[in-house]
């Protein structure tokens, strides 16, 4: 899909990569979350994400179909080198290299703003985001047993890292 173009979010992207996110809790493939978020949410969450902790999105035709974003891994000082990564397709688009190209930009934007690595964490059972992480160069490094619960179950989830320098 070379049409497709990667860019920064902006505060008018919000309502599309809610609508995104949204899918992610729905469909339980991405997130302990399970109740939607609404505009509100992500207002706030937007804010948080203009300084070192960027957001992008992937467009096609004008359209969203696609975000990722650095996150906080921890507030403590000793770990402003690590980022915790965020990465979620629009249904329809699963599947297709959008979440390639948006790890490729994503960790650009990780090294401009000096992080040394990228965390993540997903379910043992999301086969093809794991081997998305893999193909651009993330390693297993364990997985936490019942670390959360999901539609009332305890589930494993999966960490995941890149050493950026």
């Amino acid at each position: 899909m070379k049409e497709v173009k990667i860019r920064l979010a902006t505060i008018n992207d919000l309502e599309d990569v809610l609508s995104i996110y949204n899918e992610g809790i729905e469909d339980r493939i991405a997130t302990l979350e399970m109740e939607t978020k609404d505009l509100n949410y992500m207002f706030d969450w937007f804010h948080k994400h203009q300084e070192r902790y960027k957001t992008i999105v992937a467009e096609l035709y004008g359209d969203i179909i696609g975000w990722a974003s650095l996150n906080q891994y921890n507030s403590r000082k000793a770990y402003d080198g690590v980022a915790d990564l965020s990465v979620y397709i629009k249904r329809s688009y699963r599947g297709k290299g959008i979440g390639g190209k948006l790890l490729s930009a994503i960790e650009i934007h990780a090294r401009e703003n000096e992080f040394n690595k990228i965390v993540l964490s997903t379910f043992p059972f999301n086969q093809l985001g794991q081997g998305l992480y893999r193909k651009k160069g993330f390693r297993e490094v364990g997985v936490f047993e019942k670390q959360g619960k999901l539609d009332g179950e305890f589930v494993d989830v999966m960490v995941m890292e890149k050493l950026l320098f």
